[in-house]
């Protein structure tokens, strides 16, 4: 029974009416709190328990903790915040609210404690055939040609068909991106042109301001609807916006040598480059179009490739050739943890599952690997290995089952993890999580 019941207007930050301002001296277990923010209705109890605040489903009191916990036992329904119209705050109002929708899942489970790796068979294979692929908005996922001179789908229902493209050339495109009105933009290479697919299934192309050899690997959605292109060897930035207006920018870190691999949109709305090789600090555009640095813990050649956002809305670097794992907090903390297997171009690209976990998608591993929403890391067994560039990039599909993108696999594999809730088709659609 509860000793005592309290009231609050915030999570965090310590100030006055914040849930972890409450002293912790005069807590007792058991006891209760409520809180009504921005719309979503918070109810906790106090445990005790030494783990981890991550800032929703385990608050830390700022004063004599001790091993006095907040654990969150109910948060009304969340929402679902627009990509494009700015909605994306850096006060994180809108994530809060996304938070939840990703909380119920996780919080759901799934029907068993290990995953299910099968394989299926493609239509179309070749050497490096695809990198990284996007969810459209009627549940299909589409691969993005890198050295495939057809286009490959995997439909709603898991029939895999191929369909033609409008330009084809070899390193063509890395990485894809869905655009506010349900377009899908391959982010340019090699490739001298734009090319999407439109909701209803149309290719077309379209005119680039910059291109070069090596120029963008991955894409991500800017909360006002620009996609912006990931710098890799090119010497500016480059962006589509919700109109189909394509300009560049000025960057702060640039050269040859593949800078940055993938993207990440952050809660408060800022887009990280994730460093991939020679890049000696982080890169980020914020939701304003300031572009900046920062410093990271671990770099060198060929780290990283993709990054993953954690529900407590950390961004996990996907390990290539790094030997540990490097992340950086909503706080805007970097930091480094353990890894259970390394090896050269070990993953590429990462997704998350409905139950939290962050699976690394396998390049050249030999076994999968996955950080839990609580923080461990552990390995499983894949079903298909290659000895290079066996997939790249995956994609969540809204029952819950993960894809591989096929670099040069020549069978597709993925993960059964079956979640109790998994992620609805707008959640696995959002730009935090639907991009290379």
């Amino acid at each position: 029974m509860a000793s005592n019941i309290y009231g609050f207007i915030a999570l965090t930050g310590g100030g006055v009416g914040a849930l972890d301002a409450i002293d912790g001296s005069g807590l007792a277990v058991n006891d209760m709190a409520y809180g009504f923010i921005n719309g979503v209705h918070y109810d906790y109890r106090l445990v005790t328990s030494s783990e981890v605040e991550d800032g929703l489903k385990v608050i830390t009191p700022d004063s004599n903790a001790g091993t006095n916990r907040w654990q969150l036992q109910y948060s009304s329904d969340g929402s679902l915040p627009f990509g494009d119209n700015s909605s994306i705050d850096t006060n994180l109002v809108s994530w809060n609210k996304f938070r939840v929708l990703l909380n119920h899942s996780v919080e759901a489970g799934t029907t068993f404690s290990k995953e299910i790796v099968s394989t299926y068979p493609f239509v179309y294979t070749v050497s490096t055939a695809y990198y990284g692929g996007v969810l459209a908005p009627n549940g299909d996922i589409r691969f993005i040609p890198y050295y495939a001179v057809v286009g490959q789908k995997i439909s709603s229902s898991g029939v895999v068909s191929t369909y033609s493209l409008v330009y084809t050339v070899n390193n063509a495109y890395c990485g894809g991106v869905l655009a506010p009105n349900g377009d899908i933009h391959f982010i340019p290479v090699w490739a001298t042109v734009g090319q999407k697919i439109s909701a209803s299934g149309v290719i077309s192309t379209y005119s680039l301001v910059y291109t070069a050899g090596n120029a963008y690997e991955g894409g991500v959605l800017a909360p006002n609807g620009d996609i912006h292109f990931v710098n890799s060897w090119a010497t500016v930035g480059q962006k589509v916006s919700a109109s189909g207006v394509v300009s560049t920018y000025s960057l702060v870190s640039v050269g040859i040598m593949g800078k940055y691999s993938g993207g990440v949109l952050a809660p408060n709305g800022d887009i990280h480059f994730i460093i991939n090789n020679a890049a000696p600090v982080g890169q980020k555009v914020s939701a304003s179009g300031v572009v900046s640095t920062y410093s990271l813990v671990y770099t060198g050649g060929s780290v990283y490739y993709g990054g993953v956002l954690a529900p407590n809305g950390d961004i996990h670097f996907v390990p290539a050739s790094a030997t540990v794992g490097q992340k950086i907090s909503s706080s805007g903390v970097v930091s480094t943890y353990s890894l259970v297997y390394t090896a050269n171009s070990a993953y590429s690209g990462g997704v998350l599952a409905p139950n939290g976990d962050i699976h690394f998608i396998p390049a050249s591993a030999t076994v999968g690997q996955k950080v839990s929403s609580s923080g461990v890391v552990s390995t499983y067994s894949l079903t298909y290995t290659y000895s290079f560039g066996t997939s790249s990039g995956g994609v969540l599909a809204p029952n819950g089952n993960i894809y591989f993108v096929p670099c040069s696999a020549t069978v597709g594999q993925k993960i059964s993890a079956l979640p109790a809730k998994p992620f609805s088709l707008g959640v696995c659609c959002s730009a935090f999580l639907n991009k290379l």
